[in-house]
């Protein structure tokens, strides 16, 4: 007896990758397929002479295939991202304490583009299955076990909306109605009933921490630090700045202040050419991203020798604008037949405001020899 073949919408289906999207993120459900989606299987790297042979609906499928495969390259294993791992351990190890003690928390403060959340997840995705693998995925009350929770804030998230979109997270019946304390206990249930060990909150810096919002969110987090049994890590931009670790002389001051005394700070740095380690990490990451790069004429060197001082330059450094354009060219290599990366297909894509603007100044000073991005290669 034969088995028909599945259909494409079948495959998809039963395909935990195809159904992730950033949305799905503030639900349990969600990071739970996150967490335990098999590892992504990269398309077979095929000659120009092998995509001839194909016909024209293999040919359409394959370069899906890659087009999924080249928009998700990541994560990779930079150095920043082991190092916050290492820091990320030591701290939620240590928080392993009795229930009376309090649990340190930790912020995570970087610029944009660092590539902060997705380290983050990648911890979390390893704590997840940790986790499960050791204390099962129910609980002894017989509850679905969640070590991970994760929210995200906005700039007009106050004590009530962060409460409900913890709620949400767990899908808990009450989210709909009730005040900021009556969503404040039903989350704890939820934190205690699912056993959670990690609360994530991300996007801080969208909070207004000099107004009544900010002060009621602030103290919040004091409630969890004291009362839920996780521990919690705060992720954001200029959190330094915005008073979260510094003691003022005003009251609003000094209630933020509370909050650095618990809380850890963590940042991350992008990547440097200022030195003879920082050129080679440079080099590694090329290395590492251009033998995941799937295209026909792909060849040793394409980014790391031939493209290092470009890429660089386009990029600034930062993990988050070279991965952008790395996937913009690969989708325009494959749509248009060139199937390599060089600079004339990259000069065509666009990239995020931020590099643009720095492009030329780096670019000339890569070209006059001030600047080096190749280990072994001194600067002018």
């Amino acid at each position: 007896m034969t088995t028909s073949k599945p259909t494409r919408a079948q495959a998809e289906e039963t395909d935990l990758r195809s159904r992730l999207d950033h949305l799905t993120l503030s639900r349990k459900e969600g990071f739970g397929r996150l967490a335990d989606a098999p590892r992504r299987e990269r398309p077979e790297r095929l000659s120009r002479r092998q995509l001839k042979k194909l016909g024209e609906e293999a040919l359409a499928e394959y370069n899906r295939a890659r087009r999924k495969w080249h928009a998700n390259l990541g994560p990779l294993r930079t150095p920043q991202m082991d190092a916050l791992h290492e820091d990320l351990w030591d701290i939620f190890d240590s928080n392993d304490q009795d229930s009376d003690k309090v649990k340190g928390g930790i912020a995570l403060d970087a610029f944009p583009g660092l590539g902060k959340t997705t380290a983050v997840l990648a911890f979390a995705r390893k704590l997840h299955r940790r986790i499960i693998q050791e204390e099962g995925k129910y609980t002894d009350d017989g509850h679905e076990r969640w070590p991970i929770c994760r929210v995200g804030l906005t700039s007009n998230t106050g004590m009530r909306d962060l409460n409900r979109a913890l709620l949400e997270y767990y899908g808990h019946p009450g989210r709909f109605k009730g005040t900021a304390a009556e969503f404040g206990y039903r989350a704890l249930d939820s934190v205690l009933s699912a056993e959670t060990r990690l609360l994530i909150v991300d996007d801080l810096h969208f909070l207004r921490w000099r107004n009544k919002t900010g002060i009621e969110v602030s103290n919040h987090f004091k409630y969890i630090a004291n009362e839920f049994p996780v521990t919690l890590l705060m992720i954001g931009v200029g959190l330094e700045k915005r008073g979260l670790f510094t003691e003022g002389s005003s009251y609003e001051d000094s209630v933020l202040a509370q909050t650095g005394r618990r809380t850890t700070r963590l940042g991350m740095e992008p990547f440097t050419i200022s030195s003879e380690d920082g050129r080679g990490n440079w080099r590694n990451i090329l290395l590492a991203i251009e033998e995941r790069v799937v295209l026909a004429d792909k060849h040793p060197g394409m980014l790391a020798d031939d493209l290092s001082d470009y890429l660089f330059a386009r990029s600034t450094g930062h993990i988050g604008s070279l991965m952008t354009l790395i996937n913009r060219g690969c989708q325009r290599a494959v749509r248009t037949g060139v199937e390599r990366l060089n600079a004339d297909l990259l000069d065509k894509v666009k990239n995020d405001a931020a590099s643009e603007r720095a492009r030329d100044e780096l670019h000339q000073a890569l070209a006059s020899g001030r600047l080096n991005s190749r280990p072994g290669k001194r600067a002018a």
